[in-house]
């Protein structure tokens, strides 16, 4: 954790010195901040956190096409002493998106720090089109110590409601492709690990939520999702690999407060 609070403040100091060298120029940054409460804390498929309230806040600086965000995740159970109220993951993103007509292409870097286990991170390209279904696709490469791919294609939608209130559908789905079976194992039906290097179809998420805007810098938006496994290697794997329970698939909710200014 002390390691953890290093980056942290390392993190503030370059969101403090990159705003004050933009500040400079003509262009103006934007930023946004905002703070989830969940009650679980679910990430492609996997369960990383249950019986327990979920608190994720998240702040965003960007300027022209760069984007920095610092997000953490701070869970609150209380009724295990190994795991007692504490921040278990603060991640960074720096990302690059661009606008060509309706496409919008976008890169990035992701550094996962970690609690009690090793960092990990990522970079990825993606590709949208602004269209109908807004589809979008992403591929990741873990780059740190579990060497592997995972593709995400996701398409969504917004309703337009009254009193500018919108209804928000999503859903998407994920794969994973793994170099080898010692670093990211197949398992099989006893959800023993396999010889077999895990590459399947993975996660499914389908989510329905409301942006409801507060004023105009503040929104909330509530939402709940269902994570379940495409195939049954996903559903061995998943139930192995979870340390919280045997379960592959969970419907969580919550809400996020979202400022900008």
């Amino acid at each position: 954790m002390k390691k953890m609070i290093l980056r942290l403040a390392t993190l503030i100091l370059v969101l403090i010195a990159g705003s004050s060298i933009v500040m400079a120029g003509e262009d103006k940054p934007t930023a946004s901040a905002d703070i989830g409460v969940f009650n679980k804390y679910v990430w492609r498929g996997y369960e990383l956190g249950d019986d327990s309230t979920i608190i994720q806040p998240s702040t965003t600086i960007s300027y022209k096409d760069f984007s920095f965000n610092l997000w953490g995740n701070l869970d609150t159970r209380m009724d295990d002493a190994t795991h007692s109220n504490q921040f278990n993951e603060i991640d960074m993103t720096l990302s690059y998106d661009k606008e060509l007509g309706p496409v919008c292409v976008g890169a990035g870097y992701i550094y996962y720090g970690l609690d009690g286990i090793n960092d990990s991170e990522e970079i990825y390209l993606s590709i949208g089109i602004d269209t109908i279904l807004s589809p979008t696709f992403t591929v990741y490469r873990e780059i740190a110590h579990l060497p592997s791919w995972y593709l995400s294609f996701g398409l969504s939608h917004s309703f337009e409601l009254p009193k500018d209130i919108t209804l928000d559908l999503a859903g998407s789905v994920g794969y994973y492709y793994a170099d080898n079976a010692d670093d990211f194992a197949e398992y099989d039906s006893q959800l023993v690990a396999t010889n077999d290097a895990y590459r399947s179809f993975h996660d499914g998420l389908v989510s329905i939520g409301l942006t409801i805007p507060v004023t105009e810098y503040i929104t909330i938006s509530p939402v709940v999702s269902y994570s379940f496994p495409l195939t049954g290697d996903a559903d061995n794997h998943i139930a192995a690999v979870n340390a919280y329970s045997d379960d592959s698939d969970y419907v969580y909710g919550g809400a996020t407060v979202s400022i900008s200014f």
